[in-house]
């Protein structure tokens, strides 16, 4: 291996000493714990529950380093999240790169430093992975795969089919900025300030709403690609009921609110990576506001509809001047390449 080579090669991925030194100086030195110590083909973990919960996920977001995250964070928390929401308190996760040649090394170090200092952030330990390099031009800089197991201390959300009429639709903040800020950065569309994307954990929120209301925790859910509306149409479908909306509580920063009217989108079918929806009983809705709130993340959490008996259409929008029209499921990727 050359030492003052800044770039990876395909050596690295050859599984000799170009590849020893790739994990030893590089991967090792940010996530050194027993598991990852032992370089064995599979590692062992002292689980207390009798029940755990386990998520796989492959991140090829372009591009890779977008205002407000990247690929290697974002990675964490979107394994992350979907253990939350599940119910499960996250644990441990796989980390397996798929490395493009000429990757500077300089953005891979940028990047599993982010992963080190999210999985930190989370609690969680990276107990095992997996290297490849691939030739140039058969991926794009670096793609990433998760796999998260978490431990289910508590019962399980309920999910979509406890849904009753009545239930209020929460989100845990402002919708739409993860997709606009990749967008914007993927097209160099040059707006001012730069959107930022909403990329984060929810753990911390998830546990608290549970802890505070408990069994008034209807469902959860992350609303990443197809956004929100994608979450309300999967719920409306599971539980036979039509999620209604109200246009004037959905909350939507100025930047996304501008760049969606400039470019045609409607931020209920944008992605999300830190923003996800809850139904909960009406009951409970200044319990749930107030623990939602209580957490950094989801700060800006607002009831923005409610479950009503089944309409023509599963999912509605009141508008500003009063008239209900129905929101379509998306159909297709918006914005390819946007996890």
């Amino acid at each position: 291996m050359n030492t003052n080579n800044t770039r990876i090669t395909l050596a690295h991925g050859e599984g000799a000493r170009a590849t020893r030194e790739l994990i030893t100086n590089r991967i090792l030195t940010r996530f050194d714990n027993e598991h990852l110590r032992q370089l064995s083909d599979a590692t062992q973990l002292d689980v207390a529950s009798d029940r755990i919960a386990m998520t796989t996920d492959s991140f090829v977001v372009s591009p890779m380093i977008f205002p407000g995250g990247d690929i290697g964070s974002m990675a964490v928390y979107g394994t992350v999240n979907d253990l939350a929401v599940s119910g499960a308190v996250p644990r441990w996760l796989s980390l397996a790169l798929i490395i493009e040649e000429g990757l500077e090394l300089s953005i891979l170090d940028k990047i599993l430093d982010s992963i080190a200092s999210a999985a930190e952030r989370c609690g969680v330990v990276i107990v095992t992975g997996d290297t490849k390099v691939v030739p140039r031009g058969a991926a794009d800089g670096i793609f990433i795969n998760t796999t998260g197991i978490g431990e289910l201390n508590s019962s399980v959300i309920a999910g979509p089919r406890s849904i009753r009429a009545g239930d209020l639709l929460i989100v845990s903040g402002p919708i739409g900025r993860h997709g606009i800020a990749v967008l914007s950065a993927r097209e160099e569309l040059a707006l001012e300030p730069p959107p930022q994307s909403d990329s984060a954990p929810l753990h911390n929120s998830v546990a608290c709403l549970r802890k505070n209301v408990g069994e008034a925790v209807k469902a959860i859910r992350d609303a990443t690609r197809g956004g929100v509306s994608a979450v309300l149409h999967e719920w409306a479908t599971e539980c036979n009921l039509t999620m209604q909306l109200d246009e004037t509580r959905i909350p939507i920063t100025d930047d996304v609110r501008g760049a969606s009217e400039l470019l045609g989108l409607d931020p209920l079918y944008i992605a999300n990576e830190g923003t996800m929806v809850i139904a909960v009983d009406p009951a409970a809705e200044a319990e749930a506001l107030a623990a939602l709130r209580s957490i950094p993340e989801s700060h800006n959490a607002v009831v923005i509809g409610r479950v009503t008996a089944r309409k023509v259409s599963p999912v509605t929008i009141q508008r500003m001047l009063g008239v209900e029209q129905p929101v379509d499921e998306p159909t297709g990727a918006l914005l390819p390449r946007i996890c």
